[in-house]
Order: C-alpha cells, then structure tokens, then sequence
C-alpha cells in the first residue's frame, strides 16, 4: 500500500480507526492531523465518535483560517497550529491517550526506549512537557517548546503522547513503539530489574546483522509459492491483530519444498502486507527489487540445522519479552499445553541472533522450539506456519498468565513426576 497516495482525509481515517481498534484510544479522546503543501490543516473534528470517523467528518483549517466541513476541528487544533509553525519539517501529528504511556505520564516518567535495538530509532529521543489546561495556548506553547529542540515524540504531564513525522504513518509508527515499550517496561518490572542495552550493543544490533546482496529475478512462482504466501500474509495479519507484531517489528519464512525460502520484507507495515511484498530467498540470493528481513541470514542458519523445521517466526511479544530484558528465566511448565508446545525455552546473551547464528541455530532441536535472545526478540520455530504461530500465541499467553500470577501468589510449576507422565502420554521422549 502507498500510504502517502492516500487523500489526507482517508490517512486520518485509516490511522484514527487503528488506533481505536487496538485500545489506544477512546471514543472522545485523541487527535490527528496533517499539513498539506497548501498549508492547510487537515485534522479529526470535535466531539465525534473516534471508533466510527468516515472522511466526511475529517476538517479542513485552510491556510487563511477558514473551516470547510460539517464539525468543529478537534479542540486540540491550537497545539497542532503552532507545531507546524515550530517545525516545518512535521508533517503530521498523532495525539492520544494510550494506557501504558499515561500510567507514565501521570507518574511524569518517560518509558524506557533502550531495552530493544530498534525503539529509539523509531521514536526518536522522547521529552516531557509542562502540564497545562487542554485546548489551551499554553498547552500548544509547552508542546511546541520541547518539539523546537528537535524531539518528535513528547510526553504530556497528566495527559498523554503527542508524535510528529514527516508524514502520518511516521508519526503513527513512534506512537505506537512507545506505547509498546512502555507496556512491555511495566510488565517488565513486575518481574524485577530490567537490563537496558548500551549504545555500542544498540550499534551492534544494525551493524553487525548481514544482509543479502546478489539478486535474482523469479521465471515463475509455484502454486506452492503461492499458497506459502497468501497463508505467511493471513498469518502476519493475524499476529498484528493479536498484538504479537507491530508495524516495525515481527518477521515470519517459510521453507519451500525447492529449499528456497518466502520472508517478510524490511521496512513494511506488517497490518498490510501482501503476497507481493514478500521476499523470496534461493542460494543466498533475494528477490530483485525487494529487501528481506535483517534477519534472513539467521532464518537461513536455522534451516541448515534443522531439516525438520520448515516454518520461523522471530516477535516481540510484550510478555514473554518481559523474560529478555530481565534475569527471570521463563519456565513453559505452567499448564500441560503450555509445556507440550513450549517445552524448553533457553535464554541466549545479546547478538547471539547476529553474531554467533551457526551455533544458536544449533539450539532448536526437537525439544527446543522456542529461544528467547536477551534484550532482542523470541524466536519460534515449527513444522508448519500454523504450528509456529500457535507456539508464538501460547507463549504470550503463558507469560501474561505468570505475570498476572506475580501478584496473586508464589507460582507452583508441575512437578517432574508429572511432566514425566506428559512426555509419556503425548510421545515427547
């Protein structure tokens, strides 16, 4: 999808209804807005539904102030004006209240954006402005006061986050990222202290990761192909949906009966990914014209391992992400289904997955399918996209279930005896 061919008021739209879907929103609160090169200001109205917008109820705040559309523009207009005046180079800003950033903002804390390698990029350094009355001048000033010192993602004291970007779904892109660190900071610190990543370990991370060079132009896609591709895109979706995957982050292959492999690409939304966007990778060389996954080298370790595992899927889960950027090991011996999809989980050091990929591939053997790489990803591996998938989703929900157990009381794991009879009864040995 060409995002930024999409008339200013469907991108509102189009962004406004992912944010209220993924409960990053309520119907009365947040607001969004674009400047177009007329210097006309399209932004989401005043008191109107956010979960049922249409773009007839987008406003236009034209250059020379006047207003075409049937609402009011949102109340927040003010701060939205002055941004733009305060950074030309904004293009777009998201306002709202997501819950995990406004347990920050009421605790005036700023999340932390160091425990993963890819945050801060996409957020950028993050500042905290002034509380003042919404709708007010003064609010606009204080917001506009930290953005002039080239910050585009602000915390608001007692109120929520504003983002800027260079167009809408760059904006979008650092909100939702903050959102998703501060959730996974507070579920993090249930479970004690939280590691952060240094900044040659940050270098490292977008360094040291190979990429794949030579091309090659496909004669022809098999129906194999094909279907690989329609059920990777469903299944990508689906991990978007169920919040396994951002729009940044989350990488699914597949191998093909040839050897060959299908990967998601670099650099794409994964909400609307398509069959198209993928990228096929045979003897080290990708798809002309397209990017893999930064991760493809490694993808391609754990094939050459492992010839009984045919499906990969490298997340950032915020739960079971708790584990890697602590100490607490994650322990699958939870629930049967837990353990019977889980089994061993490993936890290896930081850049294991870039560099040392031969021996970690080495890890994922019968009855370790999953690896948790410390302050970096999961990893989840399977017989099939569905097999893999369903590892993925159990472990997340098995970390929210132990988290959630934190508070409730001392965790009781099934005892050997026990897991014993479960190797026997479902052939685990």
């Amino acid at each position: 999808m060409q995002f930024n061919l999409l008339h200013p008021a469907d991108q509102i739209i189009m962004i406004m209804e992912r944010i209220y879907r993924y409960g990053m929103t309520t119907t009365s609160g947040g607001n969004l807005s674009i400047i177009d090169d007329n210097g006309d200001i399209w932004i989401s109205p005043a008191g109107v539904d956010k979960g049922s917008l249409t773009r007839a109820d987008v406003v236009c705040v034209k250059a020379d102030g006047t207003i075409v559309g049937k609402h009011r523009p949102s109340s927040e207009y003010p701060f939205h004006q002055l941004m733009y005046k305060t950074r030309p180079d904004l293009k777009a800003v998201v306002h709202a209240h997501p819950p995990a950033l406004v347990a920050f903002s009421i605790a005036r804390k700023i999340p932390n954006i160091n425990m993963l390698g890819n945050d801060h990029l996409v957020s950028g350094k993050v500042g905290m402005a002034d509380y003042a009355l919404p709708g007010s001048t003064l609010l606009g000033e204080e917001i506009a006061s930290v953005f002039a010192q080239g910050i585009r993602s602000v915390m608001l004291e007692n109120h929520g986050i504003v983002t800027g970007g260079t167009d809408l779904f760059e904006a979008f892109k650092a909100f939702e990222t903050l959102e998703y660190t501060a959730r996974l900071e507070i579920e993090a610190r249930r479970l004690g202290k939280i590691n952060t990543l240094t900044e040659e370990q940050q270098k490292q991370a977008h360094t040291q990761q190979l990429q794949i060079t030579d091309e090659f132009q496909p004669v022809a896609c098999s129906t194999e192909e094909r279907e690989v591709r329609r059920e990777m895109c469903a299944f990508i979706h689906r991990s978007y949906d169920q919040q396994l995957f951002t729009s940044t982050q989350g990488t699914f292959s597949q191998r093909l009966s040839d050897g060959s492999i299908i990967i998601t690409p670099t650099a794409k939304d994964r909400k609307y990914l398509q069959p198209e966007d993928l990228v096929r990778v045979e003897n080290d060389a990708k798809e002309s014209g397209k990017l893999p996954s930064r991760s493809v080298k490694f993808h391609q370790a754990i094939y050459n391992a492992q010839p009984d595992v045919h499906s990969i899927i490298i997340a950032h889960p915020p739960n079971v992400m708790a584990f890697a950027v602590t100490d607490t090991v994650f322990d699958s011996r939870t629930i049967p289904e837990s353990y019977i999809l889980l089994r061993n989980n490993p936890k290896v050091p930081f850049g294991a997955t870039f560099l040392n990929i031969e021996q970690t591939a080495k890890l994922f053997v019968a009855n370790t399918p999953m690896v948790i790489a410390e302050n970096d990803c999961v990893i989840v591996t399977g017989s099939s996209l569905l097999n893999a998938f369903d590892r993925l989703e159990v472990a997340e929900y098995s970390a929210k279930a132990i988290l959630a157990a934190q508070i409730i009381g001392d965790i009781v794991h099934i005892d050997e005896q026990k897991i014993k009879d479960i190797d026997v009864a479902f052939n685990l040995l």
